[in-house]
């Protein structure tokens, strides 16, 4: 299928082929009819992505900090890497989109359904159920394009809370400018629209507004002062898209005392004080289309706000747009200025900046179902490799962010054959995909566990999913690779074992299942394993962790899918202490910080305890609470009147330590490529994992008990 993609770094619109998104519970699958191009918004995506580095940074200041900040900690050169990483990453277009549904994972949606969504530039989307609503018969397919563009006017409507006979005045006649003249005037308001262009102006005239034609010089504070009676208008929607403060300040004026002014659009927000409190107005800027915006209980899991406590949600502004377009209140054909077939959609983009272009609807010819819906599409124009009994082929599952910058480039510099790349949406897929040679990329994981050239895999995705795809994956003969953490939960963990012990029954060489515990593999933690061989005693080891707070709604917040912070990543730390000490875990210990005013709770500010079987024992701190200039990790061994200290994979220092002082690398190293280059490596020689199996499932066990008896107060 074929999807509209921005690329971030260079502004390059592309229409790309992309295997089919996969549907999943809670979502449903839409093959498009129309789709709108919001011109405001994604003009302003496609200009930042054609600006260079400075003027990317001079648009957005927030990021500057947090990179100045990264570089700091980890240095010039991953921090140039991971800027450009990011702007590397395909971003999807579009968010109005009319179609007919293919396949429901929820109730109250059937295939065959017409309906509406958020869903992007694409012959097929995949959305949650939040973000849908069904298309009345008497709205085609064209006309609920708009319905997303005109639900965001809406909720300004809504926050402007206006009532009947109020004068309105709607400064940007766009899009949502035009379609929220329309509902204000059904509404029962009287409405003046502002406006440079003057096409957009007459077209507001005909919905019945009276304009001011800024072209002409017209002075939109005095016109509406006699349009307000003398008395200054009620309120003011600005959705107009524009730097320039002047906007804020002339709607100021022509509001009465307790006006309101209500953002939709993006404007400069250099207010001036005496604008707001000599008449007391109000100001606020309204999120998009409606509560549960952002939300990701609601869109992303489905949770409905109780309509006797919040009345109008996203989806039940959809609703209502479609509501006034079935019986006429809201006519959206006269904002039409073109149509274009989906094939031609990188000729709708040059027109964004033509001064006569509106409403740009693309047009999804009707194809074959199984056309539409294929899982897999070919990256190489070449013949297929053909493969030797000894090569790792391997197949990915996931291409997010430290797959495709971290994990697919080391297996590729360790030689590994890469064969297919597996994700749930496709594009990521494809993008990273074609980078790095991949044969094929692919929504179907099927068709992955059936590929008898596969002989190993790699899996990055959510946490939650990697039990199930980690026994997929035995079943299927392969070696496997997991990025941490191995389960969320002691009875998955105990099904892998009991998988593992099972397939490898029947082997004469067993599979190899080793986590990407990539510490290990660190040059200094190697240096300290190979200092501390020579020390019999017991130890104790430090390890301080600063990690970094992470928002609560981050999915790896979420016990269910994430499992939370000391699962998610606190898992490598329990290994590395298991490596570092050379002998098993017998007990563990856990204090979380205490309940306090204004702090939030959670397993990211904690402290653990391990004991083990030769009398070593350590603490990890795994801290979210700490300064960005502090190093990320610390970690101290102190044994036989020594002491050996590493900072941040950079630095390790020996202090009293025999023939040892200090070890230095020009940028931070944490094993990563070490790592993967072991794994292939063993499958290559046929040798055993680098990490024993039963280290593997040790620590990962003590992750899990660590994390429960802190979720349990134990």
């Amino acid at each position: 299928m074929k999807q509209i993609l921005q690329n971030l770094s260079n502004g390059e619109t592309s229409l790309v082929e992309i295997p089919c998104p996969k549907n999943m519970q809670g979502n449903v699958l839409i093959a498009s009819r129309n789709t709108l191009v919001s011109a405001g918004t994604e003009r302003m995506l496609v200009d930042f992505g054609k600006a260079n580095l400075l003027e990317k940074a001079r648009k957005q200041p927030d990021k500057v900090k947090m990179v100045l900040d990264k570089v700091r900690t980890d240095g010039l050169f991953p921090t140039l890497d991971a800027v450009k990483s990011k702007l590397d990453q395909p971003l999807p277009l579009g968010y109005c989109n009319a179609g007919v549904v293919l396949e429901s994972g929820v109730e109250g949606f059937e295939s065959g359904d017409r309906v509406v969504s958020n869903g992007n530039h694409a012959e097929v989307v995949r959305v949650p159920k939040n973000l849908c609503a069904k298309i009345p018969d008497e709205v085609d397919d064209e006309s609920a394009a708009f319905t997303v563009l005109a639900a965001i006017g809406l909720q300004g409507i809504r926050l402007i809370n206006p009532t009947l006979g109020e004068t309105i005045v709607v400064s940007g006649l766009g899009l949502i400018g035009l379609l929220s003249v329309q509902m204000l005037r059904a509404n029962g308001c009287r409405v003046l629209g502002i406006d440079f262009d003057a096409h957009r102006c007459e077209l507001a005239r005909k919905f019945g507004a009276e304009t001011v034609d800024l072209s002409k010089g017209e002075d939109p504070v005095a016109i509406a002062q006699g349009f307000s009676r003398g008395r200054g208008v009620d309120g003011v929607v600005v959705a107009a898209s524009t730097q320039n403060d002047e906007v804020m300040h002339q709607a100021a004026e022509m509001c009465r005392k307790r006006g309101r002014i209500v953002l939709v659009g993006v404007v400069g927000l250099n207010l001036r004080r005496d604008d707001f409190f000599k008449k007391e107005v109000s100001f606020q800027v309204s999120a998009s289309y409606g509560p549960g915006r952002y939300d990701s209980l609601y869109e992303e899991k489905g949770q409905d706000y109780p309509i006797g406590f919040v009345r109008w949600t996203e989806q039940r502004n959809f609703e209502a747009v479609l509501d006034m377009m079935a019986v006429g209140a809201l006519d959206v054909k006269p904002l039409i200025s073109h149509r274009f077939e989906i094939d031609q959609a990188c000729k709708a983009y040059e027109l964004l900046n033509d001064a006569t272009a509106l409403g740009i609807l693309l047009e999804y010819p009707e194809k074959e179902e199984s056309l539409l819906r294929s899982s897999v599409v070919n990256l190489q124009s070449t013949e297929p490799v053909k493969y030797t009994p000894s090569d790792p082929v391997v197949g990915f599952i996931g291409a997010g962010n430290y797959a495709s910058r971290t994990l697919i480039p080391a297996f590729k510099e360790a030689g590994a054959r890469l064969e297919s790349l597996v994700t749930s949406g496709g594009i990521s897929g494809v993008h990273h995909g074609k980078k790095a040679g991949f044969s094929t990329a692919s929504t179907n994981l099927d068709e992955l566990w059936s590929n008898e050239v596969i002989n190993t895999v790699a899996i990055v995705t959510r946490h939650d999913a990697h039990a199930d795809q980690v026994i997929s994956a035995l079943r299927s003969g392969n070696n496997i690779f997991v990025e941490k953490p191995l389960a969320l939960r002691l009875d998955e963990l105990n099904a892998i074992n009991i998988e593992y012990n099972k397939v490898n029954e029947k082997r004469s060489e067993p599979l190899r299942l080793m986590v990407g515990f990539n510490r290990r593999f660190a040059p200094h933690v190697i240096e300290m394993k190979s200092l501390l061989e020579s020390m019999r005693e017991p130890k104790c080891v430090v390890i301080t962790v600063n990690a970094g707070a992470i928002p609560g709604d981050h999915w790896t917040q979420d016990p269910e899918v994430g499992g939370g912070r000391i699962i998610g990543e606190g898992c490598h730390f329990i290994d590395l202490m298991r490596h570092l000490v050379g002998h098993p875990i017998i007990g563990h210990q856990a204090m979380m910080m205490g309940a306090a005013p204004g702090v939030e709770i959670r397993d990211d500010k904690v402290s653990i305890n391990l004991s083990f079987a030769d009398g070593s024992f350590g603490t990890i701190h795994y801290l979210a609470n700490g300064g960005k200039a502090f190093p990320k990790e610390r970690i101290e061994v102190f044994c036989g009147d020594a002491v050996l200290q590493m900072d941040n994979y950079r630095v390790l220092r020996g202090f009293n330590w025999p023939k040892f002082k200090k070890m230095k690398l020009i940028k931070q190293d944490k094993g990563q490529k070490a790592c993967a280059q072991a794994f292939v490596e063993s499958i290559r020689k046929g040798e055993s994992s680098p990490i024993p199996y039963e280290e593997v499932m040790e620590s990962s066990r003590v992750s899990i008990a660590v994390a429960e008896s802190l979720r349990h107060g134990l």
